[in-house]
Parts: C-alpha cells; structure tokens; sequence
C-alpha cells in the first residue's frame, strides 16, 4: 500500500551514527516520531547509535493509517530493528504507547535484545475493545497530545480511523498474550494520570513478563505523552543509567 500523503514536517524517520549499542526507538499510535526525537538525540550525545521508524501510514495524514494494519507497524519496526543489526552487537528498546506495545512485541519474538524500555505501554484498552464490533462512524476523536504541561503539542493525528482502533486491538490482544516469553531486562515507565492508556497496563507488563530484573518507575508529574512532558529529563536520565548499566 502506497501512502497517498507527504510525510509532515518534523515527522520523519531518524537516524543518528553512533557506537555499536543501538537504541530503537517507536513512536505511538495516531502520532508521529516529533514525540520521541527529544528522547533520540539525548541518547544520541551520549555518542549510542539511535533509529527512530515512522510506523507506515503515521505521520502524513489519517486516510493513509486507516489502510494499514498492525502487522505493516510490526514491520516497520522490524525494518528499524534490522538496520540497527547491520551495526550494532547489542540492541536497546523503547517505546511510547503503542510504541510500548511494539517494543513488549520486539522482546517477545527477539530474545537476543539486550533490554526494554516501555513507556505508557497499551496492552488492554477495554474503551478501544469495546469499538470492535461497530462499523461507524468512520473517523473517531483525537487521542493525541495527552501533555499535563504547558504549550506543549504533540505532531499527532486530529482524527482516528476506526479501522486503525481495531489493528490496535489486534495488537494489543497478540502482545499481551505473549508477555509470558520476555525474559530480558526491563524498565517500565508509567504515568500516575493518564487519559489515554491507564496506568494499570504497566503493572500488568510488570507482573507478566518473566524477567528476573525489572522495575516500574512512576511519572508523577506527565501525562499521556510522557516524552514531551514534565518528565521527559527523568526518562531520559533513568534509562541512560539502566542501559549504561547493562
């Protein structure tokens, strides 16, 4: 499926050179890489290698997202992923929302990444389940720029395919049915108000996921979109200790 539209100023893949650690980094649903480049070049000073993929259909315009499926986000990920491999011996994963979604499915089916960072990871949306089984109207309200702070926006979506809710939902339902395979090192993120994705998601990740070192670090101060917030310096700080440390 060819997108239809140009790709939105500040929207675009990143790609910054570093040494042979990699950090992948996945933007969230509806939205676009603006809400995780902050976070890219923090990590890119620190002289890492750092890929941030547009997921298909994000980042242009909402008719391109209502024509693709969760498998073509998966893959444009995996394409992330392996441009990351060709340089890097040991891979780092961090993700917002849905961009958290996808980095719990990366460790599921890629044992050899080295840790995880899910921030305001989706993996049961009970508002978003309940969409499933109705064909209209077409397009849903906006989910983006969840931002407790002050003129600060997110490059997101003003509307949000039915369609893309019911990929979501797929997503979701296979992601978290799965947790039970992450054995990796994991630090989780989680906003203590969050109008989007509750907070009880984290701690489920928390609960099911088998690996012997993990931790749920509370974000006191953000909402939603945590990578443009109050707390972006605290995310950035703690997973920058988490990765040095491994």
């Amino acid at each position: 499926m060819a997108e239809h539209y140009p790709v939105l100023k500040e929207a675009e893949p990143f790609y910054f050179e570093g040494n042979r650690t990699g950090i992948l980094v996945i933007h969230g649903f509806t939205g676009s890489t603006q809400s995780m480049l902050g976070l890219g070049e923090a990590y890119a000073k620190k002289g890492y290698t750092v890929c941030g993929p547009r997921l298909k259909g994000h980042g242009t315009h909402y008719h391109d997202m209502e024509l693709t499926t969760y498998t073509d986000w998966i893959a444009s990920v995996e394409e992330g992923y392996q441009r990351l491999k060709e340089k890097c011996q040991t891979i780092f994963v961090t993700g917002l929302s849905m961009g958290g979604t996808l980095t719990l499915y990366m460790a599921e089916n890629h044992p050899d990444i080295q840790a995880i960072i899910p921030i305001n990871a989706a993996i049961d949306l009970p508002d978003m389940a309940a969409l499933n089984n109705i064909s209209e109207p077409r397009f849903l309200d906006a989910i983006g720029s969840d931002i407790k702070k002050a003129n600060v926006k997110e490059l997101a979506y003003e509307k949000t395919p039915l369609r893309s809710v019911k990929e979501i939902v797929k997503l979701m339902e296979k992601v978290k049915s799965g947790l039970y395979k992450i054995q990796c090192p994991a630090l989780i993120f989680v906003s203590t108000e969050d109008h989007v994705v509750p907070p009880g998601n984290s701690q489920t990740i928390f609960d099911f996921i088998c690996s012997k070192e993990k931790q749920l670090i509370r974000l006191e101060n953000s909402y939603h979109v945590a990578t443009l917030d109050n707390d972006k310096d605290l995310i950035i700080e703690k997973t920058l200790q988490f990765i040095n440390s491994k």
